[in-house]
């Protein structure tokens, strides 16, 4: 419709439109034809301009809110301002009681428009005073780098941030992030794993369940951080008293697969797992794989008793080594009689346990081993973990040599699960580092052996521990079982005589077992305690009986057999007794002055935290 615009004619002038002629209207007015014109102009290009500005807001809206959200998922800079919110926080991590493993704290991070700096060489100067892991010359080199955001340094502690506010620079601005921080320090580092610059999962827990953490899912584990934390420490006191190079430990719920404690020497610092060693950070556990050794006795021995055509009383002839090939198979205890299965086990006899596995073949080996899951990775929650080694091609040396632990190679955590299926009924159990309650264990429950063979496994194993080459494990009144195990480490050319990996796989009560406690000690030295000696027995089985009777204190176990425990606590009291009477000795003079030890993360503050470790910017 076009609008007609005129000027109001003086009253006298206008013609009144008549009844006749409704649609009539006054006549084109004749005064001043331009300036109204100028008007319809002036109102035209008014509105025209409020439509440019209002699409023009739209515009740089759309673009803000385009802006901000690439920020929010890719963790760009380039909107960054003080102050701006980020993504739900990380979810925790905590222990099967729920003390926090793993938790997530607001941090700043400092960026730069170099383009907005006025004075390169003042701000390189003053940024250096307070961030000192800096050179001027660093900063000069971000600052001089031409782009439009860069990175200075990513998270800051608390302190930092104040000290760069304070600085007052142009073109210097924070983004809030988060930083993921592990309270327990250096305690269970490969059980969590840790997270990049970015808080993304990199290794450990932190990676395989990267995407429910950070959708804000709590993340609860079977981990008992108190016994954790006493594992750890017992076999550092074992590496350190037996002058080894790494080992291992783990404790499991036999009837569950619940892993209360996993542990790995060399071991690290998540808070600062940029400055760790590769060797550190490799997980004994669950990615090394070894010749186990003996231990391997026990799952032959349950293999040829579930057979149903053997018991432990059957005979077998160890009287004379095996010679197939080029190799000799021999006896370390050196019995060399004909033995029943139950002193083969015992006495730990290679020559019985290949004459005992020669009566399955090596088909009957293999699908065994098949079904308690020695030939494939662990179904642990971890992405590190290690697939077994065993021959392509099964000859009946494999056969012979894998009966007592040559051979064929797996992680101790394979170890650990096969022998509790072993003592807990014939089921196994997937281990698994998260919290099972006991209707979700029995669904997952497999059967792999007899109830029969179960119930004569366990007793053998007490035999072992009571009468055999275990009794350094034995706690009186629990019944302990177990099996000692020593390997010799191959070599370039053939195996090492003297780097051995020396194990103990233990189990308690044996009336009804409910834990399975594993120690593997890499290339221990004997000592003059031992004799020299560096075998299982010796350097291994004392650590799970340390370990075992902490189980009991903590959990409140009380003995299967009073009376032997009572026992034995009268002669513990009668040779403290003993030790107290001797006479006073001079005291030893202080020790020289040693290098302080490295700082602990557990009970610093949350500054101190942040500050521990630098990070510079860049990826």
């Amino acid at each position: 419709m076009i609008a007609r615009l005129w000027r109001r004619r003086p009253a006298d002038d206008v013609e009144a439109p008549t009844v006749d002629d409704p649609l009539s209207v006054p006549s084109r007015p004749t005064a001043a034809p331009r300036d109204a014109l100028d008007i319809a102009r002036s109102r035209l290009s008014i509105a025209g301009a409020l439509f440019v500005v209002l699409f023009g807001v739209i515009a740089l809206r759309m673009a803000h809110v385009s802006l901000l959200r690439e920020a929010g998922e890719g963790g760009g800079p380039g909107t960054a301002v003080a102050g701006n919110t980020v993504r739900a926080e990380r979810a925790e991590i905590v222990d099967r009681n729920g003390v926090i493993m793993a938790t997530s704290l607001p941090v700043a991070s400092l960026f730069v428009n170099p383009r907005q700096v006025i004075d390169v060489d003042e701000a390189s100067r003053k940024l250096s005073s307070v961030l000192p892991e800096f050179k001027p010359d660093d900063i000069r080199e971000k600052l001089e780098s031409g782009k439009s955001w860069v990175w200075v340094k990513r998270a800051l502690s608390p302190r930092e941030q104040d000290a760069v506010n304070r600085l007052g620079l142009p073109g210097f601005e924070f983004q809030n992030q988060e930083r993921r921080i592990f309270p327990q320090g250096a305690i269970a580092p490969h059980i969590l794993g840790y997270t990049d610059v970015d808080n993304t999962g990199v290794a450990g827990i932190e990676r395989t369940f990267d995407q429910r953490l950070r959708q804000g899912e709590k993340l609860t584990l079977s981990i008992d951080m108190r016994l954790q934390r006493f594992v750890e420490q017992e076999l550092a006191r074992a590496v350190q008293k037996f002058s080894a190079i790494g080992a291992t430990a783990a404790v499991m719920d036999a009837n569950t697969g619940e892993v209360l404690a996993l542990a790995s020497l060399p071991a690290y610092d998540p808070n600062k797992h940029r400055t760790i060693s590769p060797e550190a950070l490799f997980n004994r556990s669950t990615l090394g794989v070894y010749e186990q050794g003996s231990t391997f006795k026990i799952f032959n021995t349950a293999m040829v008793l579930d057979t149903g055509r053997f018991t432990p009383a059957s005979a077998f002839d160890a009287r004379e080594p095996i010679k197939i090939d080029r190799f000799t198979i021999n006896d370390y205890h050196g019995q060399h009689r004909v033995m029943s299965v139950s002193d083969i086990f015992k006495f730990s006899s290679n020559i019985g346990s290949a004459k005992m596995a020669l009566e399955l073949g090596v088909e009957g080996q293999r699908a065994f081993y098949d079904k308690i899951g020695f030939l494939k990775p662990l179904p642990v929650e971890l992405p590190e973990v290690g697939r077994p080694l065993f021959p392509k091609h099964w000859r009946k040396i494999n056969l012979l040599t894998i009966a007592f632990g040559h051979g064929m190679s797996v992680t101790p955590l394979h170890v650990v699960s096969g022998t509790a299926a072993m003592i807990n009924g014939g089921i196994y159990h997937p281990p698994t580092l998260l919290k099972r309650d006991g209707p979700r264990a029995a669904e997952v429950g497999v059967r792999v052996i007899q109830p029969r063979t179960s119930q004569q496994m366990r007793e053998m194993l007490r035999l072992v521990v009571s009468e055999g080459t275990g009794k350094s494990a034995d706690v009186p009144g629990y019944e302990v079982g177990g099996k000692t195990g020593t390997a010799e480490k191959p070599g370039k050319s053939g195996y090492r005589e003297k780097a051995l990996i020396s194990s103990f796989v233990g189990a308690f009560p044996m009336r009804a077992p409910r834990y399975v406690v594993m120690v593997s000690i890499d290339e221990p030295k004997g000592t003059k305690e031992t004799g020299g000696h560096a075998t299982g027995g010796w350097v291994a089985a004392p650590s799970v009986k340390a370990i075992i009777e902490r189980i009991t204190v903590l959990y409140g176990i009380p003995p299967v057999d009073p009376a032997a425990a009572a026992k034995a606590m009268a002669a513990s009291d009668a040779a403290a007794a003993r030790e107290a009477a001797k006479p006073a000795q001079a005291p030893a003079p202080p020790p020289a002055a040693t290098k302080p030890a490295a700082a602990k993360t557990a009970g610093t503050t949350i500054d101190q935290i942040l500050g521990t470790t630098p990070q510079p910017g860049g990826r």
